[in-house]
């Protein structure tokens, strides 16, 4: 399957039965095939608002019913569904938002790129708050990351986001989609169904009372230290006798991979790091390597953000080295394997002084 499919089909089997979303390159064709499924899932609703704004909102309203519900959109549609998303952490809602990632500020290209780091783990809109990252490198882990974006949505009563690009999004893997019957969705005692025979709810993101505020602000902070201590995902890969170790994420992880294993060939002693969760970012991994690992390389389809996290992570121990492609450019492992080697080399002569 495709990997806009491959989304759709894995959030209808994890339950999700609405979906409202606006079109934009390079994610239309999920919406695309969630109006085509969805019409023939029993109850199943797609609507295409009039703007990403409505359809953000309409994803809270959802969620206020207790429904599993979805959108997704491209980089400059998820900027102005931010707002909506504030809203859902403020008020503890459970939403799953796919990013399709493109290139560039402003409308920029349409072309694939992973200029959205900043947005999505910094919460992106107003306010103290966090959105869990999932950031998949296949197919397969699309169809994964989906139907654990649902689980952690209502586990943590949080948005979750899942950051892809039109890589990720277009091509074409084989893939087995989670089944909806591996668990029971959670009950949730907080919904607006109607007060009929118990006391009435009020849902809301709004206080006069600064301490009421502050009290809500610390709640949603000691929540997403359980996150950060619970969810951290990573995958490692030739770490046991590296020299260099590459951080990267999504499609940049799927060529490093291929220029380390390149590297490899020639005995160069290069591993990886990809973190699955950009938030929580995986420190703790980082913070032990650098005891014996001393060289990171951060490559990125980017001008260059996670590499804040990585030198956060650091604390000023180890060595940073940089390679990014910002506005589309997909570069290949060939490409890579070079600029590695170069930096790798450098850094032996400097050991070597």
């Amino acid at each position: 399957m495709s990997g806009t499919s491959t989304i759709g089909e894995a959030a209808i089997q994890a339950g999700c039965k609405y979906y409202f979303g606006y079109p934009i390159t390079p994610q239309n064709a999920l919406p695309e095939y969630m109006a085509q499924r969805l019409s023939e899932v029993p109850g199943g609703v797609f609507l295409q608002a009039e703007s990403e704004i409505a359809a953000i909102n309409m994803l809270l309203g959802a969620s206020v019913a207790g429904a599993r519900a979805m959108t997704s959109s491209s980089s400059p549609g998820i900027s102005l569904k931010q707002e909506g998303i504030s809203y859902m952490a403020g008020q503890e809602l459970p939403a799953v938002i796919v990013n399709v990632m493109r290139g560039g500020p402003g409308l920029g290209t349409i072309y694939p790129a992973q200029s959205d780091y900043f947005q999505s783990t910094r919460g992106g809109g107003h306010g103290d708050y966090r959105t869990v990252v999932l950031a998949p490198d296949s197919v397969q882990e699309l169809a994964d990351m989906t139907a654990l974006a649902f689980d952690l949505a209502d586990n943590y009563r949080t948005p979750v986001i899942v950051l892809a690009d039109g890589v990720l999004a277009q091509m074409m893997e084989p893939v087995r989609i989670p089944s909806r019957k591996r668990k029971k969705l959670p009950a949730k005692n907080y919904i607006l169904t109607g007060a009929k025979g118990r006391p009435s709810r009020i849902i809301h993101s709004f206080t006069m009372d600064p301490k009421e505020q502050e009290d809500h602000n610390w709640k949603l902070v000691r929540k997403y230290k359980q996150i950060e201590q619970r969810e951290v995902r990573y995958e490692s890969f030739l770490l046991e006798d590296a020299e260099m170790v590459v951080v990267a994420y999504g499609t940049a992880a799927r060529i490093a991979k291929g220029a380390i294993k390149r590297l490899r060939k020639e005995n160069l002693k290069v591993g990886m790091i990809r973190p699955i969760t950009l938030w929580p970012f995986p420190t703790k991994i980082i913070q032990e390597t650098v005891k014996y690992i001393h060289d990171f390389f951060v490559f990125e389809m980017s001008a260059g953000q996670m590499i804040e996290d990585v030198r956060l992570s650091l604390e000023g121990k180890g060595r940073i080295h940089f390679y990014g492609r910002p506005g589309g450019v997909i570069p290949a492992p060939v490409e890579l394997y070079r600029i590695i080697s170069r930096h790798y080399y450098q850094s032996k002569r400097k050991k070597g002084r």
